[in-house]
């Protein structure tokens, strides 16, 4: 059995013990920040971290009008040229807590008194040892080297943030839904399967906006190191500034949306794209998918837009799950990759 596949199936439970287990390290971050109020929010993290992070990006924007900048690591470790982090709230996220250029920007912040918050699968991590304040994942151990649990974790770690910064009745009874919307994806689990050929490479376009965007990166990730096939991301509206150029009859596109604001963008663009005479398939929670798609997977969590991320971040898992298997491929041993990646 594979350990990817396994790792898939515990989010449920993995989301609901994070809810169950966060509450003194939430109310410690609600705290801290309403005792500094923090003009803005400044987030670190590599690979699907920082797909997590853009998530925070929208969340943040969306709920607090609060800017979100996604540091760039570089430049406080190969540049030593860090910006000033005074009066934002500086975000750490990584799922091992041992990834030194994520560690680097938490240490500066610390150093030029900016509020921390370590959001780490490991307590006891590097990461949450710098930083000032620290949001267990609870995810138990991920041993494959794609990440699954961690990810969805990252995201309902920031909503809880989000939640604790600003308190929202119906924004609380909908993040409590989330682990019941993960089983229910995960009982669609053979629904993915009619999307798979379409993904059967060498490349793939993968596309979303607003809140899904983040989905759409990650995605798009997870195809490219579980099967090989090289598969880029881009929001709906820079797709349309350029890229879209590169389109053909039979160029595969997976379409990712949670309904919306934005729903009307990705109807506009899967008709577009049918035209031209592309593979268009697609993953939706939401009450319908855009109509003349190959093959779309519809599940309607009822959650807001704002948390879709999470049920299609699990969908996206189990496609490309689907699409390794496709392929021939072991995505519990994507070649070239190991479960911490040192860039600095």
């Amino acid at each position: 059995m594979s350990r990817f596949l396994d790792e898939i199936r515990e989010q449920a439970e993995v989301a609901a013990r994070l809810l169950e287990e966060s509450r003194p390290a939430v109310d410690a971050i609600r705290a801290r920040f309403r005792e500094v109020r923090p003009k803005g929010f400044v987030i670190a993290a590599r690979g699907s971290s920082d797909h997590a992070a853009l998530y925070a990006k929208y969340l943040f924007g969306s709920r607090h009008r609060a800017l979100v900048a996604l540091a760039a690591p570089s430049l406080f470790t190969r540049y030593s040229s860090p910006p000033s982090l005074v009066g934002q709230c500086v975000i750490g996220i990584s799922q091992s807590g041992e990834a030194p250029d994520v560690i680097a920007v938490v240490e500066e912040a610390v150093r030029q008194g900016a509020m921390t918050v370590a959001i780490t699968n490991d307590a006891e991590s590097s990461l949450a040892k710098a930083s000032g304040l620290v949001l267990s994942l609870h995810a138990g151990a991920e041993r494959s080297v794609p990440a699954s649990k961690t990810y969805t974790a990252s995201l309902l770690a920031l909503a809880l943030v989000s939640q604790a910064i600003d308190p929202d009745d119906e924004f609380r009874a909908a993040i409590r839904r989330v682990p019941m919307s993960i089983t229910g994806v995960l009982q669609a689990e053979d629904a993915v399967a009619p999307l798979a050929p379409a993904l059967a490479g060498p490349r793939a376009i993968v596309l979303g906006r607003g809140f899904n965007f983040s989905t759409a990166e990650e995605v798009a990730l997870k195809l490219t190191e579980t099967s090989y096939v090289l598969a880029r991301a881009w929001s709906i509206a820079d797709f349309e500034h350029g890229p879209i150029a590169v389109v053909e009859p039979g160029f595969p596109v997976l379409l990712v949306g949670g309904g919306g604001s934005v729903e009307a963008d990705l109807t506009s663009i899967a008709a577009r794209l049918i035209d031209y005479g592309c593979r268009v398939i697609g993953l939706f929670d939401c009450s319908s998918a855009p109509r003349g798609l190959e093959a779309a997977v519809v599940f309607d969590s009822g959650l807001p837009e704002e948390l879709t991320p999470l049920t299609l971040g699990v969908l996206g898992q189990l496609l490309a799950w689907r699409v390794a298997l496709a392929r021939g491929v072991d995505p519990d041993q994507p070649r070239a990759l190991r479960k911490i990646t040192r860039t600095w």
